[in-house]
């Protein structure tokens, strides 16, 4: 699957600090085991600026979701406290979580054929270790400590004035940052309004709150400070899944080795059209050469595709050594975009959402339940047969709703008590009634099935409930009366 081509000896690829990558080490591993800290270089270029916009949009929407308001409450909100989980317009109860099974199976599908067809798209380009490491907190560092050359530098300087006030200021963008993240994270559970208040309170009113954004802020500085790309190539498992979801027709980042090959520099006959500048290298996020064959490190970011573009530009041969293409392409052939793996995704995507588009079109903003009272399952009176329920509503709607329930097989000689009055239940609240069903013993057959219908006085919604009315055996209760 990747195409793999002979790397420079270590002496001879050291510039300026230049350490060579290789497919048997991870770059940015030492031999001891140390962490070896990279420095990407800027790079402009069309794939770049399309990066930055996308991020810019994915920002945005994390940002307004908890603002957006949808039949009253956010876009997003995941009310823990009352288990109620408020999804663009969608209000689902705790008991309603299995719809979310299916859309998840048909979002992850949905990766799947994208991972397919087209690579690592998801990586370099929206999961939000990308987008906010690339496009907000290493864009604070370039702010402050300047470009690649300037932070290298800056690293290898003793401790000055200028060290420390530029390492200090950094430092303190990113804990602001992971703050401001790990909070608006928070909104997604409490609400903006709720947030605000509990960040004028005492932390001691609200200590599990405060320790969530803590850790969370800690966590979030951790990660984007100093973790970074280890996140992808050491914790993630996604990057060691693509060996299974692409094939040599799925379309990665990949150097066209038949045209770059031999490498050499400018005016070197025979020479290939790769002038071993390591552009590629110096930009990429994970610190591998992609040159080397398609890795496990490549989050699919561009920006060796750009760097590399500008490099052919600049010395007037042909863009495209480095692009977006499938192995096949690659190797010569054409690229197979119908094969028998996103045919099954495909199905299994298609699956999964036409599954979530039912699930979700039955879904009424009211359920109702029926469970029996605590105690004996019956009660044998002198003159009837007593079963006692807990008749359940949960009103998931923001609005009171009055409902009126009514059994609709209710059989000779039963008597429902409970049920008379309609059942008012509150916006996004619940109401437990007791209900008593009676059958005489003249009337009395055995047991037998209640089915309850709950509607609202509009008849916009209705559930319907069964119940198991149970009982003895009707010829001993018969040989009891005759005793």
């Amino acid at each position: 699957m990747s195409v793999d081509v002979k790397s420079e000896s270590p002496a001879k690829a050291r510039r300026n600090g230049f350490v060579a990558p290789n497919r048997d080490d991870v770059t940015t591993i030492r031999a001891d085991g140390s962490r070896r800290k990279i420095y990407p270089a800027d790079v402009r270029g069309k794939f770049t600026t399309m990066r930055r916009w996308s991020a810019r949009a994915l920002i945005a929407i994390y940002l307004l979701l908890p603002w957006i308001k949808v039949r009253g409450y956010p876009a997003v909100f995941l009310d823990v406290s009352t288990r109620r989980f408020h999804l663009f317009g969608f209000t689902l109860a705790a008991q309603d979580l299995w719809l979310m099974f299916f859309l998840i199976s048909g979002l992850g599908f949905s990766l799947f054929l994208l991972t397919s067809l087209f690579g690592r798209v998801w990586c370099g380009w929206a999961c939000p270790q990308t987008v906010f490491l690339e496009h907000v907190f290493r864009r604070i560092e370039r702010w402050i400590e300047g470009d690649a050359h300037q932070r290298k530098r800056l690293d290898a300087a003793p401790w000055g004035v200028e060290k420390i006030l530029r390492k200090s200021a950094t430092q303190i963008l990113f804990v602001a940052t992971a703050a401001g993240v790990a909070h608006l994270f928070l909104a997604y559970f409490v609400s903006i309004p709720d947030l605000w208040a509990m960040m004028r309170d005492n932390p001691g009113e609200h200590w599990g709150s405060f320790l969530f954004v803590f850790a969370a802020t800690g966590g979030l500085y951790f990660n984007f400070a100093w973790f970074r790309e280890q996140m992808c190539i050491v914790i993630c498992p996604y990057g060691r899944m693509q060996s299974a979801l692409i094939d040599e027709h799925s379309m990665v980042i990949g150097y066209d080795a038949k045209r770059g090959e031999p490498r050499g520099k400018l005016g070197i006959p025979d020479a290939g059209a790769c002038i071993d500048c390591n552009r590629c290298v110096q930009v990429c996020p994970t610190g591998i050469d992609i040159r080397q064959g398609l890795q496990m490190e490549c989050i699919g970011c561009t920006a060796c595709v750009d760097a590399c573009d500008q490099v052919m530009t600049k010395i007037q041969r042909p863009t495209g050594l480095i692009r977006y293409d499938s192995i096949a392409k690659f190797s010569g052939a054409s690229t197979r975009w119908i094969r028998p793996r996103t045919i099954v995704y495909a199905v299994l995507f298609l699956v999964g959402s036409f599954i979530a588009a039912w699930a979700f079109s039955t879904f009424e903003p009211i359920d109702a339940s029926v469970s029996r009272m605590r105690g004996a399952p019956y009660f044998v009176e002198v003159d009837a047969v007593r079963n006692q329920f807990l008749l359940r509503i949960v009103n998931k709607d923001d609005a009171v709703h009055r409902f009126d329930v009514k059994v609709s097989n209710q059989p000779e000689g039963v008597v429902v008590t409970g049920l008379e009055k309609p059942v008012e239940v509150g916006p996004l609240g619940e109401e437990v009634r007791p209900v008593i069903v009676q059958v005489s013993r003249a009337a009395y057959r055995g047991g037998f099935d209640m089915i309850l219908n709950v509607a609202d006085e509009r008849h916009t919604y209705e559930v319907r409930v069964e119940a198991k009315f149970v009982g003895p055996d009707p010829e001993l209760l018969k040989e009891d009366a005759a005793r």
